[in-house]
C-alpha cells in the first residue's frame, strides 16, 4: 500500500471496491476509539461526500468491513447539507445571507419574464400564459446556478458575450436576460437574500477559509469527488492541505503520459481531474495510491481505449495484458427487447443467493421499462430516482380535472377523472365508476355530446326508451350506479368552483378553486365539515406523495398572488411544468408493512451510482445522446459565447458521464454494455466509448461475447414445446338457446359469418361504440336517409314545380340536424347537393305527372316462418323504399324496391350467388303481403342506389344485372324456401356457428373478428 503524501491526496483503484477501501484506510490511520479525553461523533472525525446515497452507502461500507465489531463511526456528510448543522457543525460566515425559496424565485422570474418587452413583443397575444413562461423562468434559474456553481459574474461578463460579428437575434438575447443581470439581483438586495447556488458556493467557500485558519483537530476526509465546481475544489484544496486532511480520489490515472495528459480533451474520463490538479497545482506523482487493482487487464483496456487522440498511435503497439473478462454485450433490436433482457439479467441475479445486481442508465424511460418488466417476476427494483411528483395518484387526479375542464368535459376527459381511484362524489368510490360506467354507456360512446355539462344533459333528456336499457350493469357488481340524472348533479357541484370562475383568475385562485373541486370529487361518504368528521378529500393528502403534494400546492399559492390574471387553459401546463423535477425516494415502498424493494437488485442513475460497486452491473442506454449526453449549449448561449463569459464547455459534461462509465465498467465482476439499435421509432448511433472499445479489440482480434439475456428474451412468450395454432372455433348451442328471430340484413351475416349471429345473439355480446366516434363513421348515410326519407313521405306521388328547393331543404336540414362539426359540415354540404340533383334528374317522372305511381319509405317488415324444427321464426326489417305502380292498361299493382348506399353497394353476382340476398328477399316478402301497410304485389324490379356525392354523385346498381343469364323471378321465386332451408339447417344441434367459413366471403363488416381469433388461425390455414 503506497504512503500518503504531505498534500494529503490519495486515489483507489478503479477496479478496487471504493467505499469498502475508504473504510479499511480510515480503520488502518484513524482507527475506532473515541479520544483520551471522551470526544465522539463528528468530533472524532468526518467524512464528506458527494451526496446522500454515497453518505448511506459509506455506512453500510463501515457496517460491512467492520463485521459486527463496535466501534465509533465518523460524521459522515454530504457536501450539499452544509445548512444542516445539526449534521455538519461548521461555523460559517454570518454574512451571507439566506437563499430564496425555489418557487418564490420561479415566480418572480416569471413574472418579470411576462413583463419583458422582447418577451411580450415575440410571443404574441396568446404566448403570455403561465404553463408557457414557468420552463422559461426555470430556464433562467439554471442560467445562474451554472453560472454561479461555475463562478461566473453575468453582470460583468454577458456584456461581453456577444461579439460585432454575431448575429442580431443573440444581442436581442442579452437585452431579455437582463433579468438575471439586473431586476432579479436588484430584488435579491431588497429582500436581503441570495440564489440558492450563490449560497451554497458561499457556504463552502467560507467553511474552506475556516478550515485553513483554524484547522480542525480531528481527522477530516473528502472522498469520492469527480467535480470541483460549486466550491468543492476549494473545499478539496482546504481539505487536502490540513494537517489530518485527506482527500481520496476514484481511479484517477497517475501513469498516463505527460504528453498525453496535457492534451485531455473536456470530453475525457481524467479531464476533471486534470483541471482540479492544475488548479491546486499538483502533481500526479505526489498522489498515493491506495491498493492494487483487483482487475489489472480490465484497467489496462479501458485506459488504453479512452486514450485522447494524441495516444491512438499506441494501439497498433504491444500494450499488455488487455482481456476483456466479464464483460459482455447486449445489442438490442429496440428498447423494449432492451429492458426485456435487462430485467432478465437482474432477474437471473436476484436467483442467486447473496449477489446484486444493479442497472445503471440515465435513460428515464429505458429504467421505467425495466421496472415495469421485474413486475412480471415480483421483484420491485429499489429505483434511486424514486417517482415523480407529477405521476403520484393524487398530482395525476388534479392534472386530469384541469384537462377534463379545458376539454368541455370531452368523453375521454371526463371519464379520465370520474374513473381515477380518487374520484367517489360523496359516496364510496365503487359506486362511482359504476355510475361512471353507466354515463358512458348511455352517453359517452359513439359520438360526443355538444360540449359542457349541458350538453350531457341535453343528451341525457333526448336518450330515447329503447336505449334506457342498461345491458352493462353486471360489469359493476357488487356496486350499483346512481341514477344518471342525480350523478350529473353531484358532477356539477364538485366542477362548480372551476366552472364559476371567470375567462381569467389570478392564479392562487385557479389553484383554490382547482383543490375544492378535487376535495369534492375525491370525497367518500362519511366526510363532512363537522367537528368530529373527516375533511372531505382528505384522502388526497395522505401519505408521503400527499404530503408532498400539499407542501407545493401552499408554495405555489403563496408566491403567484403578483403574477397577471391567467385562462383556465393554463393550469394543467402550469401544474405539470411546475412538479418538473421533484421526486419522492421510497414511495410506497411497503404494502402491509412489508418492505418491497429488493435487498439486491436495484436501478440507478449514472450520478446515484458513482462510488458503488455490484457483483453484476447494466450499464443501459448507451447511445449518443442519451449516455453520453448531447452536448447542448443551453437555450441563452451559443458555444462562442458561453466561451466568451467564462463558463465551461458542454463538453464537460460528457467528461464527468464518461468517468463514471469507466468508473462503473471496472468496479464490478461482470458487467454488460446495453444498447439498442432504435430508440423511439428512429435509428439510434451506439456509444462512441462502445465504439471505441470494439475498435481497439478487434484490431487484436478479440470480439466481446454477446450476453445470453437475448436468447432468453426471444423465448420469453414462445409457448412450451412446439407453438400450436388455434383452431376456428365451432360452437354448437343448444337448440333452445338458439335464436328464433333475425333481422332481414341479419340473414346474409348468417350466411357469410355465423359466429357473428352466435356472438350477438348466444352470448348476448354487443359492441360498444368508441368514445368520440367520428361522425364520418356514423352520420353521413343517416342524413341521406333522412332526407329522401322527408321528401317521400311529403311527397309520394307527383312532385311540384319548386321540388328542387325542397329537396335542397331537407338534406341541408338532416345536416344541419346532425350537429357535426363546421369543417365536416362544410366538406359534406356539397356532397350533398350533388346527390339532392342526381336524385332529381332520376324522378324527373314524377313532375310530369303521367305515371300512377306511390313511394313508401322505411316501411316496417314482419313475417313468420312456421314449421321449423325449433318452431316458429321471426324475421323482422324495414324497407329504404318500395314504389307500387299502376301501369295503365293494366289492374295488377306491381312493385319496385330501392336500397340507398352511401358506400359501395352488392355487385349483381353477389346477389345473384345467394351472398346479398336482402333485395330478393324484400320483393319475396313483399310478395307475401309481409310489409306493414302494403298490398301483397310481384315485385318487377330491384336496384340499388349508390349516394356517394362525388365526382359520380349517385349510380343505380339493377338487379339483375341486364347482361345476367337469370330474371328477376328465377331470384325471388325460390328465395323463401331457400331461406326455410337455411334456418333448418341452423336448427340442428350439430351444425356449428362458424367464424367466416367461406374463403373469400368475409363479411364486410363484424364486431366479433378478435373474439373469434381469426387472425391467429387464418395464418396457420391453407385455404
Amino acid at each position: 500500500m503506497g504512503q500518503a503524501h504531505p498534500l494529503n491526496i490519495a486515489t483507489i483503484p478503479a477496479s478496487c471496491p471504493f467505499l469498502d477501501t475508504v473504510v479499511q484506510n480510515w480503520l488502518e490511520r484513524v482507527g475506532v476509539e473515541a479520544g483520551p479525553d471522551g470526544r465522539s461523533g463528528g468530533d472524532n472525525g468526518t467524512i464528506l461526500v458527494p451526496g446522500r446515497r454515497v453518505a448511506r452507502a459509506l455506512m453500510e461500507a463501515f457496517l460491512r468491513v467492520l463485521d459486527g465489531r463496535p466501534a465509533l463511526l465518523p460524521a459522515i456528510v454530504a457536501l450539499g447539507d452544509v445548512e444542516q448543522q445539526s449534521l455538519f457543525p461548521m461555523t460559517v460566515d454570518e454574512t451571507v445571507p439566506p437563499s430564496v425559496g425555489p418557487v418564490f424565485r420561479l415566480a418572480i422570474l416569471a413574472r418579470l419574464i411576462l413583463a419583458a418587452p422582447f418577451f411580450t413583443t415575440v410571443s404574441g397575444r396568446d404566448g403570455g400564459t403561465i404553463d408557457r413562461v414557468w420552463p422559461l423562468a426555470q430556464a433562467l434559474a439554471e442560467l445562474m446556478d451554472d453560472a454561479e456553481r461555475n463562478g461566473v459574474d453575468l453582470y460583468e461578463a454577458l456584456p461581453k458575450a456577444v461579439a460585432d460579428d454575431f448575429a442580431g437575434h443573440w444581442q436581442k438575447t442579452l437585452e431579455f436576460l437582463r433579468i438575471v443581470t439586473e431586476a432579479w439581483p436588484a430584488i435579491l438586495r431588497e429582500e436581503e437574500r441570495s440564489n440558492i447556488m450563490a449560497r451554497q458556493v458561499a457556504l463552502i467557500e467560507a467553511q474552506a477559509r475556516l478550515w485553513a485558519d483554524m484547522p480542525p483537530d480531528y481527522p477530516l476526509w473528502a472522498v469520492g469527488f469527480v467535480d470541483g465546481s460549486a466550491g468543492v475544489a476549494t473545499a478539496l484544496e482546504a481539505v487536502a492541505a490540513l494537517p489530518r486532511g485527506m482527500v481520496v480520489f476514484q481511479g484517477l490515472d497517475c501513469g498516463m503520459e505527460d504528453e498525453w495528459w496535457n492534451q485531455l480533451p473536456p470530453t475525457h474520463p481524467q479531464a476533471l481531474f486534470r483541471e482540479f490538479l492544475s488548479r491546486a497545482g499538483i502533481n500526479r506523482a505526489d498522489i498515493a495510491i491506495w491498493g492494487y487493482p483487483l482487475r489489472p487487464e480490465r484497467e489496462n483496456l479501458f485506459q488504453h481505449v479512452m486514450l485522447p487522440e494524441a495516444g491512438i498511435a499506441c494501439w497498433g503497439q504491444p500494450v499488455g495484458d488487455v482481456r476483456p473478462s466479464g464483460i459482455s454485450l447486449l445489442p438490442a433490436a429496440d428498447s423494449q427487447q432492451e429492458a426485456q433482457a435487462i430485467a432478465l439479467i437482474l432477474r437471473d441475479v436476484a436467483s442467486q443467493p447473496g449477489r446484486s445486481g444493479a442497472l445503471v442508465t440515465p435513460d428515464r424511460g429505458l429504467a421505467d421499462r425495466v421496472r415495469a418488466e421485474l413486475l412480471r417476476f415480483g421483484i420491485h427494483a429499489d429505483d434511486s430516482a424514486g417517482e415523480p411528483l407529477v405521476r403520484t395518484p393524487a398530482a395525476v387526479f388534479l392534472r386530469l380535472i384541469a384537462q377534463a375542464v379545458t376539454a368541455r368535459f370531452s368523453p375521454v376527459a371526463l371519464l379520465s377523472v370520474l374513473k381515477h381511484p380518487l374520484a367517489a362524489l360523496g359516496g364510496s368510490p365503487g359506486r362511482a365508476r359504476a355510475s361512471a360506467r353507466l354515463l358512458e354507456r348511455r352517453l359517452l360512446r359513439g359520438p360526443a355530446p355538444q360540449p359542457g355539462l349541458d350538453g350531457l344533459r341535453h343528451a341525457l333528456e333526448a336518450l330515447q326508451e329503447a336505449q334506457q336499457t342498461d345491458n352493462g350493469y353486471q360489469a359493476d357488481a357488487p356496486d350499483s350506479p346512481e341514477r344518471l340524472a342525480i350523478f350529473l348533479d353531484r358532477m356539477e357541484e364538485a366542477f362548480r368552483p372551476l366552472l364559476g370562475l371567470e375567462s381569467t383568475a389570478r392564479v392562487p385562485e385557479l389553484l383554490a378553486a382547482l383543490l375544492e373541486t378535487a376535495e369534492q370529487l375525491a370525497a367518500v361518504e362519511g366526510e363532512g365539515y363537522e367537528a368530529d368528521q373527516p375533511r372531505p378529500g382528505s384522502r388526497l393528502w395522505l401519505g408521503e406523495d400527499g404530503g408532498a403534494l400539499s407542501r407545493h400546492f401552499v408554495e405555489l399559492m403563496s408566491h403567484t398572488g403578483d403574477l397577471p390574471p391567467q385562462p383556465l387553459r393554463a393550469l394543467e401546463g402550469f401544474l405539470t411544468s411546475s412538479m418538473a423535477g421533484k421526486t419522492l425516494t421510497g414511495l410506497r415502498g411497503y404494502q402491509g408493512g412489508v418492505e418491497l424493494a429488493h435487498p439486491r437488485i436495484s436501478i440507478y442513475g449514472v450520478l446515484e451510482a458513482r462510488l458503488l460497486a455490484f457483483d453484476t452491473v447494466i450499464l443501459g442506454g448507451l447511445n449518443e445522446g442519451s449516455w453520453p449526453p448531447a452536448a447542448e449549449s443551453g437555450p441563452w448561449m451559443s458555444r462562442p459565447m458561453r466561451q466568451r463569459v467564462g463558463l465551461p464547455s458542454p463538453e464537460r459534461r460528457i467528461g464527468a458521464q464518461a468517468h463514471d462509465f469507466v468508473s462503473a465498467a471496472l468496479s464490478s465482476e461482470q458487467v454488460i454494455l446495453s444498447n439498442a439499435q432504435r430508440r423511439e421509432g428512429s435509428p439510434a448511433v451506439p456509444a462512441r466509448w462502445l465504439m471505441r472499445l470494439s475498435a481497439f479489440l478487434e484490431g487484436r482480434q478479440i470480439t466481446l461475447p454477446v450476453h445470453p439475456a437475448l436468447a432468453w428474451q426471444t423465448m420469453l412468450d414462445m409457448p412450451a414445446g412446439e407453438a400450436k395454432p388455434v383452431a376456428p372455433p365451432e360452437p354448437r348451442p343448444p337448440l333452445p338457446l338458439r335464436p328464433r328471430r333475425l333481422s332481414i340484413t341479419q340473414l346474409d351475416t348468417l350466411k357469410l359469418d355465423p359466429y357473428t349471429i352466435y356472438a350477438r345473439h348466444v352470448l348476448g355480446l354487443k359492441v360498444l361504440a368508441p368514445l368520440e366516434e367520428g361522425a364520418e363513421h356514423a352520420d353521413y348515410g343517416k342524413i341521406v336517409h333522412t332526407a329522401l326519407e322527408r321528401m317521400i313521405r311529403e311527397h309520394p306521388g307527383t312532385w311540384p314545380d319548386h321540388a328542387a328547393q325542397i329537396l335542397h331543404r331537407h338534406f341541408d336540414d338532416a345536416l344541419d340536424e346532425a350537429l357535426v362539426n363546421p369543417a365536416l359540415a362544410s366538406w359534406w354540404r356539397p356532397r350533398l347537393h350533388r346527390i339532392a340533383d342526381w336524385v332529381l334528374a332520376q324522378e324527373e317522372w314524377r313532375r310530369v305527372g303521367r305515371l300512377n305511381c306511390t313511394s313508401h319509405t322505411e316501411v316496417s317488415l314482419a313475417y313468420t316462418l312456421r314449421g321449423l324444427p325449433g318452431g316458429d321464426f321471426h324475421i323482422t326489417g324495414r324497407a329504404d323504399r318500395i314504389d307500387l305502380w299502376n301501369t295503365p292498361g293494366q289492374e295488377d299493382t306491381t312493385g319496385r324496391i330501392l336500397d340507398y348506399k352511401t358506400g359501395t353497394p352488392p355487385e349483381s353476382n353477389e346477389v345473384i350467388a345467394g351472398w346479398s340476398s336482402q333485395l330478393v328477399l324484400e320483393a319475396a316478402f313483399l310478395k307475401e303481403g309481409a310489409f306493414e301497410g302494403l298490398p301483397a304485389v310481384e315485385t318487377d324490379a330491384l336496384a340499388y342506389w349508390k349516394l356517394s356525392g362525388g365526382e359520380e354523385p349517385g349510380k343505380e346498381v339493377v338487379i339483375p344485372s341486364v347482361r345476367a343469364e337469370v330474371t328477376l323471378g328465377d331470384l325471388v321465386g325460390p328465395a323463401l324456401e331457400q331461406l326455410r332451408t337455411l334456418l333448418t339447417d341452423y336448427d340442428d344441434p350439430s351444425r356449428p356457428y362458424r367464424s367466416q367459413p367461406w374463403a373469400g366471403k368475409e363479411h364486410r363488416y363484424s364486431d366479433y373478428t378478435q373474439l373469434a381469433r381469426v387472425a391467429e388461425w387464418r395464418l396457420a390455414g391453407d385455404d
